[in-house]
């Protein structure tokens, strides 16, 4: 597998339902000292993103425009489209998103996100 496809299937593993409730497999894919901009505005940490995922209710995403930019060997930017389908709770909704993701121990980890809103 290329390494974009590789890290195309790890951005959208956080996207779906079972990895976003799962706390074991959140802490696989997002590094321990990660940090993101939220489309809100907010600064999540890993452990704040984990308990807020805990209680989501979960809309599904989808990803188009997906590219990679490999800025080292080890350190890797990711940028797409993502659009949020609407649910009973929540509009649907377009951002702009960023990624960066690093190479540690042989596991490429989610070290920076950020979203932009599309309004």
């Amino acid at each position: 597998m290329d390494l974009a496809a590789h890290l195309l299937d790890l951005e959208t593993q956080l996207h779906r339902q079972d990895v976003r409730a799962d706390g074991i497999a959140l802490r696989r894919l997002i590094a321990e000292d990660f940090f993101e901009f939220g489309v809100s505005g907010t600064v999540w940490t890993r452990e704040a993103v984990i308990e807020a995922l805990r209680g989501e209710a979960f809309s599904m995403r989808e990803v188009s425009d997906f590219r990679l930019t490999l800025l080292a060997d080890d350190v890797a930017l990711v940028t797409y489209r993502g659009h949020r389908v609407a649910t009973p709770h929540r509009p649907s909704s377009d951002s702009l998103r960023s990624s960066i993701w690093r190479l540690r121990e042989g596991r490429w980890q989610m070290q920076f996100h950020q979203g932009t809103p599309l309004l």
